[in-house]
């Protein structure tokens, strides 16, 4: 049996506590906290539940059916204001189900707090910074690698070429301390050929590193290339809904910043790890073969330095996660205000706007600040502690020199292997850092990689002509299931027939059509072409066979050509100017400089609101579609645009199915039907006359329409 769960964190007296409600799919709704059971109530005897949001805090109730005028309240929960929002939910599901008899649960939650350790998640984030396993990240990613796991590899060994190179330094500098300068044996000869050796070894290092870098660079690059384009192409194939949760900036982030940010790790980090660890491991390996005893000494210092790094990583972790949240606000504020520039200086709120972000970043600054104050801050303490290492040696073994114990060509060794141990604990302190920051932009990458389309095509794609009978059988959708937007729709569109859509805003015109373009999926019901559901066909057959003009017409950043030819790739100019002089575009084309290979600013910026129509109906009629789209093409123009556009439209639809929505009922009088929708459902159906002997819901929009129209004559 499905359920839906809304978890609250107050109990009923306000102190600390937990509970949860269910709501089950026949209709019972059930309050525990812990083990015991609080309330069983029965839908059916509810008259509304309700949420209301107090001083700090918010409750959850009920009125339940009394055979009175009064109803009777019970308080179900209380809970943080951070439970508002769910709190909402839950009681938009029950009434839903009060008022329909249907339980509209939701297949997925979306969470705003860690099921674990109960913290907020970071804006835009379905996983806890927290909590998350960074190794099971790591290891996913590690599978971007797998194409440039030979060149990768080589490098890797040629890197360890270059290490051994490094590691022989003290070994000569030992020889020749011991074996010529301290005990003044040998000839200059003999020293200046360790010299040469030595030299020969540090170039030869330095070459192979050269090498290496720049193929570990590439392979590096080519990832974060991959990790891009694959999470561009999950975009593409994606449904609506993902692009309706989630805004252009954050997309934007994930598919340029974040796959930069893995590519930078592998290439700073991956690459440097395994050698750094292996330094380590080689350094040592060398010191306990030399002298044990003085080694034991020397990793005296180390077990604090781990365990430092342990405790400081989960400080860190807590500051960086504020910091996240800073960023993803000043972020946000950032994309709300380019977004929307021409409002913020119509309404002349430059300054306030400016105000508000200085404010954000200011706040994002001082996180940002404290947090590389506190790494900064570690550093001395840990270089005390690596300190007290290194003096241990100068002290025990200049003691151990001075007895004949170890020579002194032993010592400057050891302290140089000492080094070569200190030096990569103090570099890897920053690992946690690294890691999160990039486990972090791993998870949003794989978050979208991951997040299924609501779309999906059927396995035997049924690809019938789109020129048939369009058909709506009970079709009901809700952007959220329990909040329908369209009622139990059946209409029937026969072959070149024009349909009119009408109503008041908000009564699901543009979701009607969204339905028809399988921008989206009925809740139940469906939609079929030639009496094929449409869900059986393939997308990208019914997309190429229908033709859409938007209201908000959308132009590339390109020339006139590229965005008529947009609607048909490898179109000719033959065609283009075809499609451009049947959209009435092709006289102000012509008058341009360049003409048809002018170009136009991104969004069509410097072009007026009817010649960006015109150019998106040309778009529209140059794939000669089966099937015409239009959603309020004739709005915001002027009268004699309008009849320009208007012409053109008239030449387009004739012969041709055809739904159209218009601001201007006017507009729709030649349509062969008007459908009126009213609360989500078909309200009338008839002609433009028939509609109004009927004196029903569209007379009563025209006659509105009229009156609006003698009031703006009136003040003119």
């Amino acid at each position: 049996m499905k359920v839906h769960i809304f978890e609250y964190d107050l109990a009923m007296d306000m102190s600390a506590g937990t509970g949860r409600l269910i709501f089950k799919e026949n209709g019972q709704i059930i309050a525990e906290e812990g083990t015991e059971v609080k309330h069983t109530i029965s839908v059916a005897n509810i008259e509304e539940a309700v949420v209301r949001a107090g001083v700090g805090c918010g409750l959850l109730f009920v009125k339940m059916k009394t055979s009175g005028d009064k109803s009777n309240h019970v308080i179900l929960c209380r809970f943080t204001m951070s439970g508002l929002v769910p709190a909402g939910e839950f009681c938009k599901i029950v009434n839903h189900y009060i008022r329909t008899g249907t339980a509209a649960i939701p297949e997925t939650t979306e969470k705003r707090s860690c099921e674990k350790c109960g913290r907020p998640l970071v804006k835009d984030l379905s996983v806890c910074v927290f909590c998350y396993n960074h190794l099971s990240v790591l290891k996913r990613a590690g599978s971007f690698l797998k194409p440039y796991a030979k060149t990768l590899g080589l490098s890797q060994v040629l890197s360890m070429l270059t290490l051994l190179a490094f590691l022989s330094s003290p070994l000569f500098i030992r020889m020749l301390i011991d074996n010529y300068l301290y005990v003044q044996q040998g000839t200059f000869a003999q020293v200046a050929l360790i010299g040469v050796i030595m030299l020969a070894v540090s170039y030869s290092g330095e070459i192979i590193f050269i090498i290496t870098a720049r193929m570990f660079n590439r392979a590096a690059v080519s990832v974060a290339n991959d990790l891009r384009v694959a999470t561009y192409q999950k975009l593409q194939s994606h449904s609506m809904s993902l692009f309706a949760k989630r805004t252009p900036g954050d997309l934007i982030r994930r598919i340029m910043d974040d796959t930069g940010t893995v590519g930078d790790f592998i290439t700073d980090l991956g690459r440097w790890m395994l050698e750094l660890i292996v330094l380590i491991t080689l350094s040592l390996t060398i010191l306990f073969i030399t002298n044990w005893r003085l080694t034991l000494l020397v990793l005296i210092p180390v077990p604090i330095v781990i365990i430092g790094m342990y405790n400081f990583r989960l400080i860190m972790r807590a500051r960086f996660e504020r910091q996240w949240r800073k960023g993803a606000k000043v972020n946000s504020i950032l994309h709300d205000i380019i977004k929307g520039i021409r409002t913020i200086k119509a309404f002349g709120n430059e300054k306030r706007e400016i105000e508000k972000y200085a404010a954000a970043n200011h706040e994002n600054a001082t996180i940002a600040s404290q947090n590389e104050v506190l790494w900064a801050l570690m550093f001395p303490p840990m270089g005390f502690v690596t300190g007290i290492g290194e003096f241990l040696v100068l002290f025990f073994g200049g003691w151990m020199v001075l007895n004949g114990t170890i020579s002194v060509g032993v010592l400057v060794q050891f302290t140089m292997y000492l080094g070569f141990i200190f030096w990569p604990l103090r570099v890897l302190v920053n690992l946690p850092r690294w890691i999160a920051n990039t486990t972090t932009s791993m998870v949003k990458v794989f978050e979208i990689l991951d997040d299924e389309s609501e779309i999906t095509e059927a396995a035997s794609p049924k690809n019938v002509p789109i020129a048939g009978e369009v058909s709506y059988d009970s079709v009901t959708f809700g952007y959220k299931s329990y909040e329908p937007v369209l009622k139990g729709i059946d209409l029937k569109i026969q072959p070149g027939e024009m349909i009119g859509l009408v109503g008041k805003s908000g009564v699901g015109k543009s979701t009607l059509i969204n339905l028809a373009m399988r921008l989206y999926d009925p809740n139940t019901g469906r939609i079929a072409i030639n009496d094929t559901d449409i869900r059986d066909m393939s997308p990208n057959h019914l997309h190429e066979n229908t033709g859409v003009v938007f209201q908000d017409s959308f132009l590339f950043a390109g020339t006139y050509f590229d965005n008529i030819a947009y609607g048909k790739p490898g179109a000719t100019y033959e065609e283009v100017i075809a499609a451009s002089k049947a959209a009435n575009a092709h006289d102000f084309i012509t008058q341009t400089a360049d003409g048809y290979d002018t170009l136009i600013g991104e969004g069509g910026a410097t072009l007026s609101g009817g010649e960006r129509q015109r150019l998106s109906i040309a778009r529209a009629i140059i794939k000669n579609p089966d099937l015409l789209i239009l959603d309020e093409a004739t709005s915001s123009l002027d009268v004699e645009t309008e009849a320009l556009i208007q012409e053109s439209l008239d030449r387009i639809t004739k012969g041709r199915t055809t739904i159209a929505i218009a601001h201007r009922l006017s507009t729709l009088r030649n349509a062969d039907r008007l459908v009126v929708l009213n609360e989500g459902a078909v309200a009338e159906v008839g002609t433009h006359s028939e509609l109004l002997r009927k004196k029903g819901f569209y007379y009563n929009l025209v006659m509105a329409q009229r009156q609006n129209s003698r009031k703006e004559e009136e003040t003119a």
